[in-house]
């Protein structure tokens, strides 16, 4: 879920898919770019000639921490356009149109990647329009996320990216203590969860995700803009979890940089802004936030 992306767009037709509407829409201003909507609402941006162009604010930070995961620097001096990066394993839970996917096929070749989308009707949708044959190593799965990744082996990825919409809202089983223990059961012991998280006025939702995931994992980052973060307004956070240390210095150095500010939060200040929070459970009777119209020009 994200806002929607600036620039014109055509309206291209509706599609009915297993949960409801989708609707993809042509950007007049990138050759091979498209927005995948469900529900009116912007889920994907993807661009067929570009795959490491991140068009979703949200999706630019996600992939900023891709990018800082286990760089190597031994490269010879003036061999290539950067450090270069290892392949990874991943397992996405949520697949729209596979925009992540994509891009850490782009950027990390060679890397291996499942993708566990429940709708079906929706994944034969992108694999006509926004077609995978050329993004080599990713496989999408029709399941469920927790379904899907009951399925894993222990310890058999480097990375689990949480990126799971119906419509507007996180579905509350995926945000749990018990979900985010079968994560960790699936990360290798230095491997990362990366989690798409939405919220609005004060973060109660978010409070409650962070203190979940800081009750599994021991080293936790929470990046967004400053005024999502502060609670003034909705929008999307990322959290950033793992075993062992993560790149919070140069992530921090990235956001402070990036085409948007964007702060990173952790540590203490972090530990501070979940104080009191509960950790999520199965069985809960919660609701997760539902975004005002007006965040996607329905007002």
């Amino acid at each position: 879920m994200a806002r929607k992306a600036r620039g014109a767009r055509l309206r291209s037709d509706l599609h009915k898919i297993d949960g409801g509407e989708a609707e993809l829409l042509r950007d007049a201003d990138r050759d091979g770019g498209w927005m995948l909507c469900v529900g009116g609402v912007p889920q994907s941006y993807v661009d067929l000639s570009d795959p490491t162009y991140l068009d979703f604010e949200y999706m630019q930070l996600m992939g900023d921490v891709v990018d800082c995961l286990d760089v190597r620097e031994d490269a010879e001096p003036g061999s290539g356009p950067g450090p270069e990066r290892r392949a990874l394993d991943a397992a996405h839970i949520g697949g729209a149109g596979c925009t992540l996917p994509r891009y850490i096929a782009a950027t990390r070749p060679g890397s291996r990647q499942v993708v566990f989308e429940p709708d079906g009707r929706l994944v034969r949708l992108v694999r006509e329009r926004l077609p995978l044959r050329q993004v080599p190593g990713v496989k999408i799965r029709i399941t469920d996320g927790r379904t899907g990744m009951a399925a894993l082996a222990d310890a058999a990825d480097d990375l689990v990216v949480l990126d799971a919409f119906a419509e507007a809202s996180m579905p509350v089983e995926l945000a749990t203590r018990e979900f985010t223990l079968e994560a960790a059961r699936v990360l290798r012991p230095g491997g990362v969860y990366l989690m798409n998280v939405a919220d609005g006025f004060r973060l109660p939702f978010a409070r409650r995700v962070v203190a979940t995931v800081r009750s599994v994992f021991r080293h936790v980052l929470l990046i967004g803009e400053p005024g999502v973060l502060r609670g003034r307004r909705f929008g999307n956070l990322i959290v950033a979890a793992s075993r062992h240390p993560l790149p919070a210095a140069e992530l921090t150095r990235r956001a402070a940089g990036g085409a948007f500010r964007a702060r990173v939060m952790a540590g203490d200040e972090l530990a501070g802004f979940c104080a009191g929070a509960a950790p999520l459970s199965d069985g809960e009777d919660v609701e997760a936030p539902v975004p005002p119209p007006e965040v996607f020009g329905r007002s």
